[in-house]
């Protein structure tokens, strides 16, 4: 695995690009090459683990544990909780086979500066789900909703990074809007994405198109993602969200798929 810090990425600079690219070969040469072919919708795709990351999408406290911001809105965290053990799986398989992993984390500072203008979406609808309100965390210690460096923004237990992935505080849906994730995937080459997390049809989504529109190849594991919005419906938010990605976006795939295609 690459050894390029974040610092390291940022001062490459968009008047280096050649240099970047270097860099990024070499990182890219430096991981085992393995073609496989995983089993997807609408048709197989084939990558290379070389150029591969898996990215995990805010599958932190506030949003799939007890005590974070989803389950004191009254929002159904039971599918969001059912994904982990599937994603679990699906990073393990890939440290084994020296895929890098990237963790995304929705959180603010703590003044709220990074939040938006007085009058943003964004700013109006977080605040009516209580982000910044100080609240304890399971073990009575104190936290803030959707804070950084708090028991809320932390990724849940199940799925805690290791020390060599890489971890990237996001402040809007999409995990490439103001973040370093472009620059760092491309420093490692990287071009196939394999994505899980929630929720389906908001950040994972969100961050699905803006990697279609860089022109990286995503997969979605349909089992390591979920949406509490329209779960009660026949047709619900993250069914349609994995049929815009096969006919338009990328590709649909499985946990198990993709493990067997790693072990094949």
């Amino acid at each position: 695995m690459s050894q390029l810090t974040r610092r390291d990425v940022v001062g490459i600079g968009a008047a280096a690009g050649v240099a970047a690219l270097a860099i990024g070969q070499a990182a890219a040469q430096s991981r085992a090459s393995r073609r496989i072919t995983l089993d997807a919708r609408p048709e197989p795709v084939s990558m290379d683990t070389a150029t591969t990351a898996v990215i995990v999408v805010d599958m932190q406290n506030d949003f799939g544990s007890k005590g974070g911001m989803f389950e004191r809105a009254g929002i159904d965290i039971s599918g969001i909780r059912k994904a982990i053990a599937p994603t679990a799986k699906v990073l393990e398989s890939a440290r084994q086979s020296g895929i890098p992993i990237f963790y995304l984390k929705m959180a603010y500072r703590p003044d709220l500066s990074d939040l938006g203008a007085e009058d943003s979406v964004n700013r109006v609808r977080h605040l009516q789900l209580g982000v910044g309100q100080h609240v304890a965390a399971p073990n009575g210690a104190p936290s803030r909703i959707l804070i950084r460096d708090t028991w809320n923004s932390d990724i849940v237990d199940e799925l805690e990074p290791h020390s060599d992935d890489v971890v990237l505080y996001k402040t809007r849906f999409s995990g490439f809007y103001r973040t370093e994730l472009d620059e760092l995937l491309r420093a490692r080459a990287v071009k196939h994405l394999i994505i899980t997390g929630c929720t389906t049809s908001i950040c994972v989504e969100s961050t699905v198109r803006d990697a279609m529109f860089r022109d990286y190849s995503c997969v979605l594991l349909a089992d390591c993602m979920n949406e509490p919005i329209g779960n009660t419906l026949t047709r619900s938010n993250h069914d349609a969200s994995l049929l815009s990605t096969e006919v338009l976006l990328g590709w649909v795939s499985d946990s198990n798929q993709f493990v067997k295609a790693l072990h094949a």
